[in-house]
């Protein structure tokens, strides 16, 4: 074999072994849920996924105030939705 080749191959090697390793814990994978697991917790919780399309201002203005009061987005929009519903 030509030593291009026997390059190639070791670079080939390297990256099977890269593509195939998985990502070591201290990267954050180990105290995330995965989807179907944050699903049942969520289904357990009785949440309800709810998608509406919204103005962009108007996100960043609802992500501004969660942040301001400390509180998930979720929470914010469930709080501001639940008081709508209770004055009209």
């Amino acid at each position: 074999m030509k030593k291009t080749d026997l390059e190639k191959n070791q670079g080939l090697k390297i990256n099977n072994t890269l593509r195939n390793s998985s990502t070591p814990d201290r990267f954050g994978k180990a105290g995330m849920v995965d989807r179907r697991e944050q699903r049942k917790l969520d289904q357990a919780a009785g949440l309800v996924p709810f998608a509406v399309k919204l103005n962009g201002d108007l996100v960043k203005t609802l992500h501004e105030q969660a942040a301001a009061q400390g509180v998930t987005l979720n929470e914010l929009v469930g709080k501001l939705l639940q008081n709508a519903v209770d004055a009209g």
